[in-house]
């Protein structure tokens, strides 16, 4: 799967577990998925494949 650019190797991941590994707080984050957006409320259910391609936007505050 190739995530924000970065080829990774998994067959499948739990999208959440995704998160918290890399440090991410859901309540910042937008998903692309193939191309789709994804509402949060999709998150806990969604797994990631092997051939996904996913962009991650994370909001931060700032001024």
């Amino acid at each position: 799967m190739i995530i924000n650019g970065e080829k990774l190797e998994f067959k499948e991941l739990k999208f959440t577990d995704f998160l918290k590994q890399k440090g991410f707080k859901i309540e910042f984050i937008a998903l692309e998925l193939n191309g789709e957006i994804i509402p949060k409320s999709e998150f806990d259910s969604l797994i990631l494949k092997e051939n996904d391609r996913a962009e991650i936007v994370s909001f931060v505050g700032g001024g």
